[in-house]
């Protein structure tokens, strides 16, 4: 899932160049798809009728994206409070299974092409019109994926994957002609099997991204890498943690993290900064932060020398663990060490081993009696 933080792009903007990019797509793949149908047909060369439907699945496709488009742009409701941008993963999944069925079709009809062992005659024609293809949809691949970055579009990236997996389609049916033409061989069906894969490669492809995204993919990390430069950018931010960024759609997100700053500041101050933040979030990007404030006593010098020892000790026992809302809680004879800590999801251990290991470690640093939360990162 590319999830980025784009530039704000306005939602009439947006459904403006995803209608625009739409349209273009079924003209185009309509008339190649005329073309290759007309001339297969009357051919009889199968891989080249195979190409030319896969052009009319990519203008149903096209037409999918319009209806997308125009539902996507609707504003949310009351029974749609966040909007309605995840129609376009739904699309694409519809788009998915159109592509699986014609694949299917597609590579039974060229393996009973190639049971046959007929070679049909090759037409100057059909030579000519592939090559027409080849051109039309490298252009359209280079149209698409500038649009779909542009306004982020899945849909659109979805069109510039498939056209660039068409013109390979193409490419093989071109050689199977050639082929066909100077050797006694059932190339054309062969070509139509390649046509077949590739068709049904790239539906895995799309469905797979979709589902993905449906099910609440993590964000990218260029996305997280912002997030975090921006909040500690804003004034008097110490750091960061618990940072959760959930996606309603390619162009919307919403995102929560605590915000550790001095607490000698007064609150009041501290509160206006964390608005300023999320203020400047709302109005340079698509993410809506909510911003938590964690106060964080720095003049605590026990609490610091103890703390950092801690770190240590998370360190030697893996260098990817992480720190956070680290304070003491002093008793006459035993004080409670209370802290958080966050484990990559790639860590082979469970929870409740690493805390085992957490809680032998700080009691060996002395009369401590520590609560320790672990989350994964």
């Amino acid at each position: 899932m590319e999830n980025k933080p784009e530039t704000k792009i306005g939602t009439d903007v947006r459904e403006r160049k995803g209608k625009i990019a739409s349209a273009v797509g079924i003209v185009l793949n309509f008339l190649l798809a005329a073309s290759k149908m007309t001339i297969g047909f009357f051919t009889g060369l199968v891989s080249v009728f195979a190409d030319g439907v896969n052009n009319l699945s990519d203008c149903g496709s096209s037409v999918i994206s319009l209806v997308s488009f125009r539902i996507a742009s609707k504003p949310a409701d009351k029974e749609h409070p966040f909007g309605h941008q995840r129609v376009e993963y739904i699309a694409s999944m519809v788009i998915s299974l159109i592509v699986f069925v014609l694949a299917f079709e597609l590579l039974r009809e060229s393996v009973g092409k190639i049971i046959e062992g007929v070679a049909p005659a090759v037409e100057l024609a059909a030579l000519l019109v592939l090559i027409a293809s080849f051109a039309v949809k490298a252009g359209m691949f280079i149209f698409y994926r500038s649009v779909g970055r542009k306004i982020n579009s899945d849909v659109l990236k979805a069109a510039a994957t498939d056209s660039a997996c068409d013109c390979l389609a193409t490419a093989a049916v071109f050689i199977g002609l050639i082929i066909a033409k100077f050797a006694a061989v059932p190339a054309d069906g062969y070509a139509g099997v390649i046509v077949a894969l590739f068709i049904a490669w790239q539906g895995i492809g799309i469905f797979r991204d979709a589902t993905s995204k449906l099910l609440g993919q993590a964000p990218d990390p260029e996305m997280i890498a912002d997030i975090r430069r921006r909040v500690l950018a804003g004034e008097g931010v110490l750091g960061l943690h618990d940072l959760h960024v959930y996606s309603y759609g390619p162009d919307k997100f919403f995102a929560s993290v605590h915000i550790e700053m001095d607490a000698k500041v007064p609150v009041l101050v501290a509160h206006e900064r964390i608005d300023e933040i999320e203020r400047q979030f709302a109005e340079e990007t698509n993410i809506l932060l909510t911003g938590h404030l964690d106060p964080i006593v720095t003049d605590d010098e026990a609490a610091n020398e103890l703390r950092g020892r801690v770190k240590e000790g998370l360190s030697a026992l893996d260098e990817s663990f992480g720190l956070h809302d680290f304070r003491i809680v002093r008793g006459e004879k035993i004080s409670k060490v209370i802290f958080d800590v966050t484990v990559p999801y790639d860590c082979k251990k469970q929870d409740g081993e690493v805390l085992e290991e957490i809680v032998r470690m700080v009691r060996q640093l002395g009369a401590y009696d520590p609560v320790v939360t672990v989350e994964r990162e």
